[in-house]
């Protein structure tokens, strides 16, 4: 076999006089070592790197809204697939290693940092770009790198800090870099990309990662590692890069008004089935399971194997205020009947504001109403997911101002203001820190901040303990070792495909 294989090579050599056989890429096709060169082939790099934002968000309600008080699912006994009994397991704290979406959730935060360590890496030497554009690509890439980060510390503690590009086999393998860590990098790479982002040109923004973005990402992480005064000089500077409230509650998920002045920083999404649409799938995902959605989208959509998740809970609903414009713009109700095979057969779609039964014979449940405009296609809508808006700056500097004893009440109550509730007017801090709490519960429902919000408040488990006991009184469904909530279950662990693989790893505790 060796001699043929000689031979072979021979006949090659001889052959390759005039013509190199071992030059396998022609000259007008891309390669890894001749791509990464001009700003146009960064800027399509960078674009990649914020691709895989959609699948994060597609997923992440699984792990950081039906983790919480706000959401829960439509069951269905009568299929007890992986797909349905691993999500299940997430909402009820019943999840393990092996669980197929908080694997998901893992690979596409790393996806998003591996494309954004190669250009970070690649600009260092990339001649052909210039100095402006360099450091607009870098400074997204960092914001993106940071972002991801912040979302897998806070699921998982403590990760591996994959910080270049990955080049061989070796760089593929890192040990878990310590929670302290993972925020230094976080803190040092949302600094960098506010130096190197431009603030918005103009409203409706690009969609792409501004000054402004960078901003409330590094304030919300000082936060959460309780630098007040911090985040305090940080979000004073948003309104003068142009940001501020909409006059609707509701305008700041209409896809017609996307990018706008409160939206900091929001993943895109484009409806219909035109090459290059990007639609947003989690409008049928957040709706009873049914062979026919039109009541409620507009097109006959069947979602019986998408549907019955982050459904709104009573306890939630129950806790908006007499007159609170967020409730109907949040939520809405679908009347029907289910059948033997637990999909649902709409009837009717009624305003939540007020409701109190439905009539003989129906069943009525809640539905998240914040991402329903219309479905432009089958496969999903034009509406966009929020990740930072402004109303949430002013949250956070309502708390920042609360905790160092300085009043909160001027950005607390420009929120409620616009919800069309009266003003807070206490000024003892426990009592306000209650209350800013509550408002961002409200404010912020079914934007994955719920459940981030209970563990750093240091309530997860006792306000998920209570919730879950409430919860099995009005549901039959639930497994009696439902909702036991544990310290150790305010960490997920880390998917075991990947402490298989991986001897440098450890397990989180409980797992």
């Amino acid at each position: 076999m060796k001699k043929y294989i000689v031979i072979a090579l021979l006949g090659l050599t001889a052959a390759s006089c005039k013509k190199s056989f071992t030059d396998l890429s022609p000259k007008s096709s891309y390669s890894d070592a001749n791509y990464y060169q001009t700003t146009q082939q960064f800027g399509a790099a960078v674009t990649a790197a914020y691709a895989p934002l959609r699948d994060v968000v597609v997923n992440d309600y699984l792990m950081s809204e039906m983790r919480s008080d706000n959401a829960i699912y439509q069951s269905i006994l009568s299929n007890r697939g992986t797909a349905y009994t691993d999500r299940e397991a997430l909402c009820e704290f019943m999840d393990a290693s092996t669980n197929s979406y908080n694997a998901t959730e893992w690979q596409y935060c790393y996806q998003v940092i591996s494309r954004a360590n190669i250009v970070i890496s690649r600009l260092r030497t990339a001649t052909a770009v210039n100095a402006d554009s360099a450091k607009f690509y870098d400074g997204q890439c960092k914001f993106l790198r940071a972002l991801m980060y912040f979302k897998l510390v806070r699921l998982y503690g403590g990760v591996p800090l994959f910080l270049k590009e990955v080049k061989t086999p070796q760089d593929a393998f890192l040990a878990r870099s310590t929670s302290d860590q993972v925020y230094t990098q976080i803190v040092a790479d949302a600094g960098d990309a506010i130096k190197e982002l431009p603030v918005p040109a103009a409203f409706p923004q690009s969609g792409v990662a501004t000054k402004g973005a960078a901003t409330v990402l590094l304030a919300d992480v000082d936060v959460y590692l309780k630098k007040y005064a911090d985040a305090v000089s940080l979000l004073n500077t948003l309104p003068a890069m142009g940001y501020g409230l909409n006059a609707n509650y509701a305008d700041a998920f209409n896809p017609a008004s996307k990018n706008g002045k409160e939206s900091l920083f929001e993943v895109q999404f484009l409806g219909g089935t035109v090459t290059g649409s990007t639609p947003n799938p989690l409008v049928y995902h957040f709706l009873p399971r049914s062979s026919s959605t039109a009541l409620v989208t507009g097109l006959a959509i069947n979602n019986q194997s998408t549907g019955g998740w982050n459904t709104p809970t009573k306890d939630l609903i129950g806790s908006y205020e007499a007159g609170d414009k967020r409730l109907d713009a949040s939520i809405g109700i679908v009347e029907g009947t289910y059948n033997a095979s637990d999909y649902f057969t709409y009837s009717a779609v009624k305003s939540v504001v007020g409701y109190t039964a439905p009539p003989a014979g129906k069943v009525a449940v809640p539905y998240v109403k914040k991402y329903e405009h219309g479905a432009a296609a089958v496969t999903g809508s034009s509406d966009d997911f929020p990740i930072y808006r402004y109303s949430e700056a002013l949250l956070l500097l309502a708390e920042a101002l609360n905790e160092q004893g300085q009043s909160p009440l001027v950005p607390l109550n420009a929120v409620r203001a616009r919800a069309g509730l009266a003003d807070v007017t206490a000024t003892d801090q426990t009592t306000l820190r209650a209350a800013i709490l509550h408002e961002r519960r409200i404010e912020l429902s079914f934007e994955d901040k719920r459940w981030h919000d209970l563990v750093r408040s240091g309530t997860a488990v006792a306000v998920m303990n209570a919730f879950g006991t409430n919860l099995k009184t009005q549901i039959s469904y639930l497994p009696s070792g439902s909702y036991a909530v544990t310290d150790n279950r305010l960490l997920y662990p880390l998917p075991q495909a990947e402490v298989g693989l991986n001897t440098l790893l450890t397990q989180n505790l409980g797992y």
